[in-house]
């Protein structure tokens, strides 16, 4: 027998179960998160997030990581979720056990009582007051009246056992559809979540390559469609050794035949705006992701000023080697990029200045550029 409360949770579920398939951006701010305090954080990150536009390529790239995040968020929260509620209901399987083994002892107390009433029912001599006028010891009538007794104490102690099992019965039934009312609901409302946040990183990484191929990036050549543009697919990177990225990991530059990993590209390219603004043309690349077998060929060429293949930082797709004016140590180009590349995660490593010399090798760097406004 359901309660008003476990009943209402139901028709939450059931409303938020729709929600899930249907639901969309407008759906998001609507969704009632009264989950706990992480839920409510997120929802109302989200709920703030959702109507804030990118206004630039790494604002862009940070929110479809971003998203992508808290899609990964939310499934841990849904799987820790549904191991909490497992452990609930093992403890809810013992007190059903331990129920069924009370209703057994209560069923192994009342068969010798049943026995004994149907005896006395079957025995003519205790009714009435025929037993007292037929003269005797007694003896018999006593030991009658006696069982009687038993049968009247031992029914009441049935029946109050019998109610305290009934009481305990319909109670944990209840907590039994209230537990699984609350945990549909809570993966219902958590299903909803990941659903609005995954169609808000698709439509981030739909703009971002739309963004790229505007500023003549050739998605497609080269690569498996934008996979390898798509920022959530950093991590991806990260599991290949140096040197031997494949190219569906790897994001085109706008210079032909120039590629980076999705994050260094769509920083560079940022980068790249904001440098033709100052000096009236796109910046020049010599050189950028290299493999294990062209970081070998620069190697045996230029013995000392390259790194040992396998080691290099261009062979994990987060370098490149500039021309233009920038090759020219204190030149304007170089002196501008010194003073604007971290603002889009791009930097001269320490060692190029000095050990080997190499003003036109440029390094980005992932944490400095998670650190961007």
């Amino acid at each position: 027998m359901s309660s008003p409360r476990s009943a209402g949770l139901i028709a939450v579920v059931t409303v938020m179960t729709s929600l899930a398939s249907t639901t969309g951006t407008a759906a998001a701010a609507s969704v009632p998160m009264t989950v706990g305090a992480s839920a409510r954080t997120d929802a109302t990150v989200w709920a703030g997030e959702l109507g804030k536009e990118p206004t630039s390529l790494t604002e862009l790239r940070r929110e479809a990581e971003k998203a992508y995040k808290s899609i990964e968020d939310a499934n841990r929260a849904l799987v820790a979720r549904q191991k909490k509620f497992a452990g609930v209901e093992k403890e809810l399987a013992g007190k059903l056990t331990r129920l069924q083994e009370a209703t057994a002892e209560f069923n192994r107390l009342r068969k010798p009582l049943s026995d004994l009433a149907a005896s006395l029912y079957q025995d003519p001599s205790v009714g009435g007051l025929s037993p007292f006028i037929a003269g005797g010891d007694g003896t018999a009538i006593l030991r009658s009246m006696s069982d009687m007794q038993h049968l009247v104490a031992g029914h009441s102690t049935v029946l109050s056992e019998a109610s305290k099992l009934l009481e305990g019965q319909q109670r944990l039934a209840q907590e039994a559809q209230e537990l699984r009312a609350a945990s549909l609901l809570q993966e219902a409302r958590l299903s909803a979540q990941v659903t609005i946040m995954r169609k808000r990183s698709t439509t981030l990484v739909r703009s971002l390559t739309k963004a790229l191929v505007k500023l003549g990036v050739k998605i497609g050549q080269g690569t498996e469609g934008a996979g390898g543009c798509d920022p959530t697919r950093i991590a991806q990177a990260e599991q290949y050794p140096n040197g031997l990225l494949p190219q569906n990991i790897l994001c085109p530059l706008p210079q032909r035949g120039e590629t980076l990993r999705a994050d260094a590209a769509i920083a560079f390219a940022d980068l790249n705006i904001a440098y033709k603004k100052r000096f009236g043309a796109p910046m020049c690349i010599s050189d950028s992701y290299r493999s294990l077998g062209e970081q070998q060929a620069v190697y045996y060429r230029r013995p000392g000023f390259a790194a040992t293949p396998g080691k290099s930082n261009h062979g994990l797709g987060l370098a490149v080697d500039l021309c233009g004016g920038v090759q020219s140590f204190r030149s304007a180009q170089f002196n501008w990029l010194e003073a604007n590349g971290k603002k889009y995660g791009w930097f001269h490593p320490d060692w190029a200045y000095h050990s080997p010399f190499e003003p036109w090798h440029w390094e980005y760097d992932p944490k400095l550029g998670s650190l961007l406004p």
